[in-house]
């Protein structure tokens, strides 16, 4: 499957990069021939996103329950209601005749989202007491939206492959909440794990989830400055329950509306991770979700062939025993065409060297996919290597945090945000009036993100508004994906 694809572009042109790096490294293939945003995973591609998935998963399991609901979502269902279909209608796939000619009795929507899916046909038979309560599942599925933007593979797609979505039923506006709060604390683990650095936002009442009483989003800052919304959060209050007739009885035997949340993460986490640690070079992938982990490159002279291969697979036996993704490297190729498979393509986290002078002193040579190289006493291998690994998570985190903090940048006036955005985020004083924030859309061509910023790049200071002059809180305004 793979061939030589040529020299990656420089990150610094990240478009180009991008797009030519889930080629190269073998993330998704693009030619599929359905126009627009219908794309196809490699098992290099998916094996990452399996590892990415398993944190998720390990994390939601908790206390929450994995389940799976239809993708058909019969048209009466989901047109029950009006304001949140009105944030779907545009994006809706039908299925409308079955076999050769015959037409559906009632036309099916592919799911773009699930909420018309669970909540009048299951949710309202299954809520019945306070017993009941709190319901929290989840769900791990393939969504459909019928993008007229530009598609992107892992950003804007119009088949999504990996939609994590939870829906949760409560008994109280409090416990939603709490269980909102809940959620955006596990996609902070959850992006701390991969080493991607976020900012938590309250979107602005106009462009929360259609039917919710508020959403926190979740962004990523890419390379080239412009965010990308990789987790949301929704405090959907009563308005699916009253709509829907999910109700339960209270302790006092009275009938009372339930309270819902709903929040959900897709393959965008992919193309964060992606983004985030690549460099000139092809992917850089953390430890914790990288298909292979560590790469055994024996380095063969012919009259010591057989003691370099037999060293070579012990050392593959014990740390695959230890629990590490291990790959051994026997192929007839130079050893530097070795290192640029594994660096460019693999995006290993570590790479061990062993040859003839290795074994007479004891030790493996590693190599971290930045370059680090250390040698580790082969009598004390999985100690030295798991100390090895940490560190170079550290540095990735580090790394990371670094670049986010350059492009985070605070403005108290036009023309500074203008300069700033033009870099990354800038942290304004907005008043929260939608006339102010679209002067500063038109004025800047960006979008305001939302305020109540939960993020340790940007000050919780009070200002004026740059647009009013009333008094106002921070808000993130950038160009966005």
């Amino acid at each position: 499957m793979q061939e030589d694809k040529g020299a990656l572009p420089p990150k610094e042109t990240f478009s180009e990069w991008y797009n030519d790096i889930l080629w190269q490294a073998e993330i998704m293939d693009v030619r599929y021939p359905v126009k627009g945003g219908v794309y196809v995973w490699y098992p290099h591609g998916f094996a990452m996103r399996k590892a990415t998935y398993a944190i998720l998963r390990e994390l939601l399991d908790k206390d929450h329950d994995e389940t799976l609901f239809p993708m058909l979502i019969p048209e009466n269902e989901f047109m029950k209601e009006a304001e949140h279909i009105k944030g779907f209608e545009e994006e809706v796939y039908w299925v409308t005749h079955g076999g050769g000619t015959s037409e559906l009795d009632v036309p099916l929507a592919l799911r773009p989202t699930s909420e018309t899916a669970i909540y009048p046909p299951m949710y309202a038979l299954w809520v019945r007491s306070h017993a009941d309560l709190p319901i929290k599942l989840y769900q791990i599925v393939n969504t459909f939206r019928y993008e007229t933007k530009h598609t992107r593979p892992l950003i804007r797609l119009r088949e999504i492959t990996s939609f994590k979505e939870a829906h949760t039923v409560h008994a109280t506006w409090e416990e939603a909440e709490a269980q909102v709060n809940d959620a955006v604390d596990l996609y902070r683990t959850f992006y701390d794990r991969l080493c991607v650095p976020v900012i938590v936002s309250r979107r602005p009442e106009w462009d929360k989830f259609p039917g919710a009483d508020y959403t926190l989003a979740t962004d990523v800052v890419m390379p080239d400055g412009k965010t990308l919304q990789v987790g949301t959060a929704h405090h959907l209050g009563d308005h699916f329950s009253r709509t829907f007739d999910i109700t339960y009885e209270d302790a006092q035997g009275e009938q009372q509306l339930a309270y819902q949340t709903c929040y959900g993460i897709s393959e965008r986490c992919i193309a964060a991770l992606i983004s985030t640690h690549g460099d000139d070079k092809g992917l850089v992938l953390p430890p914790a979700v990288a298909p292979v982990q560590i790469a055994i490159v024996p380095i063969i002279i012919k009259k010591r062939e057989e003691e370099v291969r037999a060293a070579a697979e012990a050392l593959e036996t014990e740390l695959k025993e230890a629990g590490y993704r291990v790959k051994t490297d026997f192929r007839s190729l130079r050893p530097g065409a070795k290192y640029y498979h594994w660096e460019m393509r693999g995006g290993v986290p570590l790479r061990i060297e062993i040859g003839p002078r290795d074994i007479d002193n004891g030790v493996v040579m590693t190599v971290t996919r930045l370059g680090e190289k250390q040698t580790v006493a082969r009598d004390a291998l999985l100690p030295g290597i798991q100390a090895v690994m940490d560190a170079f998570t550290e540095t990735l985190k580090e790394r990371a945090e670094q670049k986010v903090q350059e492009q985070i940048v605070p403005a108290s006036s036009l023309d500074e945000a203008r300069e700033a955005a033009g870099k990354g985020v800038a942290v304004i004083p907005w008043c929260g009036c939608k006339e102010c924030a679209t002067a500063i859309e038109t004025a800047i061509d960006v979008s305001v993100l939302g305020t109540d910023v939960q993020s340790k790049y940007v000050a919780d200071t009070e200002g004026t508004c740059i647009i009013c002059g009333k008094p106002a809180r921070p808000a993130i305004i950038a160009r966005t994906y």
